[in-house]
């Protein structure tokens, strides 16, 4: 009974760049295991812009249309036994991804309809291999640890009246770059009563990526070129599930990110906002904002119920709740937050193997968009810094999962 939700649970979450979730649960599967999930997210998030002349052309229409593109996703795992008192595990995920394009619209606030008729866009794609060495300290108490390579690259172009002359045209290419964290954590099991309790740490992983900035092309360096420095968040995950009765399984998971201390800020992009700051304060404030950042660390819940149906099919439902990482939120992710509810459905054609398929409706939470000077110390600042309302948007998920114990 331990793969009940495993379908639902893993797919996408909905705050900052999250993803995956990064879950321990297969390392924790009983003997020698493996597994291939296979998630795709379809959402739909559109909003309306504010009515103001400076980021509206011409009284266009102000609703920005979808911004949010179809995504893929994998993740696999290798978990054996080597003895009685060791275990060894593979994970690979990608726990972080965005992927959002402002279509061109005629209001010429995220598009430019003049030059590049091109829209603003963000995309990020990661990747991470754990590996994981456990020790059973005690009957069902386990520690286990391990290191985390992680691989990371993102493209993001801004285009459009809401990010003024100065940053309309502007690109950033950051180069694939990896580096190295740690995971640990401790365990209980009661295999007899499908006890199952865990408890695991995530390092922050540290990056210097080289970054290329330009405006429609044209190189920028108004700054002598440097790496940006970028980290992904350490985390908490904490997972439980226990048999309640004959064939039935509760279970639930909380996990939190620290995206609070997220930040990015190449240098070229840096300078420009400084100089529009100092220019804007008449001096009084010269430090400039960040190409984006997280105001709130993310927590998240998922409690579900599975049962066996059949011999050979069981089912599990689930709802879950995403806290967001602040409203207003970035033009490049304008949710904050969600509520959702998954269905699941496993099939065992035998008792070594089983395959799970699983779907999620996710309620995303409102947000208003910012152009990253809101949370600056400067007065009168907040009104101009919003910029549209996204309300009522949605995405449904969907999941393939493979496992084979052997």
């Amino acid at each position: 009974m331990s793969a009940f939700g495993s379908c639902t649970s893993s797919m996408v979450h909905a705050s900052a760049l999250e993803q995956t979730g990064q879950s321990i649960l297969p390392f924790l599967e009983q003997g020698n295991y493996v597994e291939v999930g296979l998630f795709a997210v379809d959402a739909s998030v559109s909003g309306v812009i504010k009515d103001r002349t400076d980021i509206v052309r011409n009284n266009e229409n102000r609703n920005t249309s979808d911004v949010a593109q179809s995504t893929q996703f994998y993740n696999a795992a290798l978990k054996l036994q080597l003895n009685d008192q060791f275990s060894f595990g593979i994970l690979y995920d990608q726990p972080y991804g965005a992927d959002v394009s402002y279509p061109l619209r005629a209001n010429n606030t995220y598009s430019d309809n003049d030059i590049s008729r091109e829209g603003t866009s963000v995309k990020v794609e990661t990747q991470s291999l754990s590996m994981v060495l456990g020790y059973t300290l005690f009957q069902n108490f386990q520690i286990y640890g391990g290191p985390v390579y992680q691989e990371v690259k993102a493209d993001v172009s801004f285009r459009g009246d809401a990010y003024t002359q100065a940053y309309n045209g502007y690109n950033a290419k950051f180069n694939r770059e990896s580096d190295v964290g740690w995971l640990a954590g401790l365990s209980y099991q009661i295999p007899e009563i499908a006890l199952k309790a865990a408890i695991t740490y995530r390092s922050k992983i540290k990056y210097d990526i080289q970054v290329d900035e330009d405006i429609l092309g044209q190189p920028l360096q108004l700054v002598a070129p440097t790496t940006t420095h970028l980290e992904t968040p350490q985390s908490i995950n904490i997972d439980f599930q226990t048999g309640i009765s004959a064939n039935t399984l509760a279970y639930t998971s909380l996990r939190w990110v620290n995206w609070k201390k997220f930040e990015s800020r190449p240098p070229q992009f840096g300078a420009i906002s400084e100089i529009l700051t100092t220019e804007a304060t008449g001096g009084k404030y010269t430090k400039g904002f960040n190409l984006d950042s997280y105001q709130k660390d993310q927590y998240s819940v998922t409690l579900g119920l599975g049962r066996q149906l059949t011999e050979k099919w069981s089912g599990s439902t689930e709802i879950s709740w995403d806290s967001g990482t602040g409203n207003p939120a970035s033009t490049l992710g304008p949710i904050d937050g969600s509520w959702s509810f998954g269905l699941a459905a496993q099939f065992n054609p035998a008792s070594n193997y089983f395959i799970g398929v699983g779907v999620k409706y996710y309620w995303l939470g409102n947000a208003t968009s910012e152009d990253g000077t809101y949370y600056l110390p400067i007065e009168g600042i907040k009104p101009f810094a919003e910029q549209a309302d996204f309300k009522d948007n949605h995405a449904i998920a969907y999941g393939l999962k493979f496992g084979y114990r052997f």
